[in-house]
Parts: structure tokens; sequence; C-alpha cells
């Protein structure tokens, strides 16, 4: 009977060790997973960014173009103009790379949440592995000593001979 409890402790110690390792496993490629993800909104932000800033540029180009064409100087109130409207397109941009940035650092959290979940997954199903193997253990009923009729297992000892 001893090596079938011997085989049941192992295998049940076996079966918690790879279902903990596969929880731990689990939450590390899904930490892999968004920052993948975050790098990937990353280098699209700043592709976003870069043909935003081409439109402005042909943009503001078609404008110096018609303001040439039209007889009008580069100064006085459609400079003004021109100037008012490329803060806004500026104050545009930082509010638009802030928000791709906080996505960006929103991915990268749920990435480290995502291991910790895990961790603490692994760590769950190694205690519940251990109370279940704790569980397993054989309990013996106490005995009593031999020709004792209270039950004690005491019987005297060196002193009992002694008068």
């Amino acid at each position: 009977m001893t090596w079938v409890m011997t085989a049941v402790y192992a295998v049940t110690a076996v079966s918690g060790a790879v279902s903990a390792r596969g929880q731990y496993l689990a939450g590390k490629n899904q930490q892999m997973e968004l920052e993948r993800q975050a790098e990937e909104e990353r280098i699209s932000a700043q592709s976003r960014e870069l043909q935003r800033r081409e439109q402005l540029n042909e943009a503001l180009a078609a404008n110096v173009v018609g303001q040439a064409m039209s007889g009008i100087s580069g100064e006085g109130t459609p400079a003004s103009l021109a100037l008012a409207s490329a803060k806004k397109i500026g104050l545009s941009e930082l509010t638009i790379d802030l928000s791709e940035k906080l996505k960006q650092a929103q991915l990268r959290r749920q990435g480290k949440a995502a291991r910790q979940t895990g961790k603490l997954q692994a760590a769950s199903t190694l205690l519940k592995t251990g109370a279940q193997m704790a569980s397993l253990v054989p309990t013996k009923a106490p005995t009593k000593a031999p020709g004792n009729a209270t039950g004690s297992s005491y019987s005297g000892g060196y002193y009992k001979g002694i008068k």
C-alpha cells in the first residue's frame, strides 16, 4: 500500500507543479502579447503622425501658393490667421500624441497585471496542491498501551520498582 500512496503523492505533486507552471507561463505570455501590442501602437502612432504632418504641410503650402497667386503678401491678417491655425494644429497634435501614449501605457499596465495574475494563480495552485497532498496523508488513531486500563501510555517507567 505504501508504493500506491507514494505514487499518488508523486502524481499530485507533478500535476500541481505542471498546472502552476502553465498558469505562470500564461500570465507571462499575455504580458508579452500586450507589450507587443503597445509597441505596434507606438509604431502606428508615429506613422499616423507623419501622415498628419505631411497633410498639414501640403495644406500650408497650398495656402501660401494661393495667397501668392492672389497677390496677398505674407504679412498682416493672413499671416496671423496662418499662425493661429498652426498653433491650433500643434495643440491638436499634442493632444493626439498624449492620447496615444496613454493607450500604450495602459497596454503595458495590463501586461504587468496579467503577469502578476499568472504568478498569483500559480502560487494558489501550489498551495491547493499542498493542501490536497496533506489531506491524503493517512492518520492513525491513538493506541492504548497494553495492560493499562486508563489508556495512558505511561507505565511507571524508572520509578516503578522503587519503594
